[in-house]
């Protein structure tokens, strides 16, 4: 059994999503960020960071309970335990790797960025973060017209990570989307699967 601890971010989401995909057992706990419960010290013992998400593997090696912190290394954390959607030889683990960090150094960081000079009226920064997203949607963009998925032709922890941070763009700037056809069709497919809609029908 996995606690996961969580709330409704991209960032969440996207271990919500590996955690449906795997169809392993776990226990939500939605925290309330604007009354700061990430903050609490019962929390902090999971992530001292005092961010979400989290979880707890209770159910790890030996009998031993694994708390593990940020959404990048909590994909890897599964992906490895399952052996699942992270690529069966040492290339596409490569792709898979390279195509995550993509995401948590990149897409994750600019369009937070943005979304917070939006919110707080900073035109400066809304242009640089706005002119940065649009260049990594190229760079996507142009990777998707030879790639049906992210690390190759197979589903992975890279599409999981990008997938919420997208399909949430693409609704509130779907101008930012006009040249970007292949991230489109990418949105699109990903979007079919059960996982998927199962966390964003909540």
């Amino acid at each position: 059994m996995i606690d996961f601890y969580t709330a409704g971010t991209p960032n969440g989401q996207k271990v919500h999503i590996m955690l449906e995909e795997l169809g392993i057992p776990f226990t939500m706990h939605t925290l309330d960020l604007k009354a700061g419960q990430q903050k609490s010290p019962e929390y902090l013992k999971v992530n001292p960071n005092g961010k979400i998400p989290a979880i707890i593997d209770n159910d790890a090696p030996f009998g031993r309970k694994i708390p593990v912190f940020e959404s990048g290394a909590i994909l890897i954390y599964l992906a490895e335990k399952s052996n699942h959607f992270i690529g069966s030889n040492e290339f596409e683990r490569a792709q898979t790797m390279s195509w995550l960090m993509f995401q948590m150094s990149g897409i994750g960081p600019i369009l937070g960025n943005y979304n917070y000079a939006k919110t707080n009226s900073i035109p400066p920064m809304m242009s640089r973060f706005e002119a940065e997203a649009k260049r990594v949607f190229a760079v996507m963009n142009l990777h998707l017209g030879q790639n049906q998925y992210l690390a190759g032709d197979f589903y992975s922890i890279a599409d999981m990570a990008t997938y919420p941070w997208l399909a949430g763009t693409l609704k509130s700037k779907p101008e930012w989307f006009e040249t970007t056809p292949n991230i489109r069709r990418w949105l699109d497919l990903v979007g079919q699967r059960p996982a998927i809609k199962k966390v964003f029908a909540k």
